[in-house]
């Protein structure tokens, strides 16, 4: 029996790829899913990290952790370097003992946004935040401890019914929150991305594995999308009309810079053969059924 270790597995990622497990082909075969949270396992702690695994001994590893809000991380860049490049270097090196391969998840904002194509996987990354510069020093370190024995998912944009706990919630529940309230929303125009159900990426992350996937594999919904127009197409499947209108990074004023265009090529999904996930608005509308947010 294979055993696999879940971290992060009561986060919004996570919950899914728990969720989904017991119908999954891996569960079938018999892989055991261990899952562990953030009580379970301090991923920056390296003796906690050894301890457990090695308590575990899992052929395949899988980490969702990560320290992911964005803004926050321009004033605790050390605390984002602990969660999202040295906690890898700690569970790649167990895994690296182990034998065991290890699945890590990274992001869209790894590249700056200066062109108007999807990013292939082997495009060079470019970070301009300190959050998208963490995540970069993970998968470099990652790479480098187990250069045959890793998958670097990288997604986007992601929303899930669990929510982030980090955040709060998710973008489509803030969205909701904030027309209910009846208060004016203003959302950004001019960053471009795909926004991603965890679901799908719980999907489709079951069959890389399944196929036996290696290296860095993008995963999101197909199409893209502008925040603003995300947030139109909520509030339409919501049957609301709030006071919504559009505004520029530059008006909006965040704290850290975001990539004006971050769509990713799902180009080894392909080599994989395994089928992109379905267009962003199919997933917008299946999460919103799920949450019984639907107007229709």
């Amino acid at each position: 029996m294979i055993r696999v270790a879940l971290i992060g597995s009561n986060g919004q990622l996570g919950s899914d790829v728990v969720r989904l497990w017991p119908g999954s082909s891996l569960a079938r075969s018999g892989q055991e899913l261990v899952s562990l949270t953030h009580a379970d396992l301090e991923v920056a702690d390296p003796v906690q990290v050894r301890s457990v695994l090695m308590g575990i001994g899992p052929g395949l590893v899988i980490n969702t952790a990560a320290f992911h809000r964005v803004d926050d991380c321009e004033t605790q860049v050390m605390e984002a370097f602990r969660v999202n490049a040295l906690a890898v270097k700690n569970l790649a090196e167990v895994c690296r003992d182990l034998n065991a391969t290890l699945t890590h998840f990274s992001t869209d904002y790894v590249f700056d946004g200066a062109r108007h194509a999807p990013y292939a996987e082997d495009a060079p990354p470019s970070p301009i935040s300190a959050y998208g510069v963490s995540k970069t020093a993970g998968e470099h370190i990652l790479r480098y401890v187990l250069p045959d024995s890793h998958v670097l998912v990288r997604t986007s944009g992601l929303y899930g019914v669990a929510g982030a706990s980090g955040k709060g919630g998710n973008f489509a529940e803030t969205m909701l929150r904030l027309a209910r309230q009846g208060q004016p929303i203003r959302v950004v125009d001019d960053q471009v991305l795909a926004p991603t159900y965890t679901q799908d990426v719980a999907e489709t992350l079951f069959k890389v594995i399944e196929a036996g996937g290696r290296g860095t594999i993008h995963i999101t919904n197909s199409g893209e999308c502008s925040w603003f127009q995300f947030a139109g197409a909520i509030f339409s499947l919501a049957g609301l009309k709030p006071d919504f209108s559009p505004t520029s990074s530059a008006e909006f004023g965040s704290a850290a810079r975001r990539p004006a265009y971050s769509v990713l090529a799902n180009t080894r999904l392909r080599d994989l053969s395994i089928g992109q996930p379905r267009p962003w608005r199919d997933a917008l509308a299946a999460y919103m059924r799920e949450k019984g947010h639907s107007a229709g």
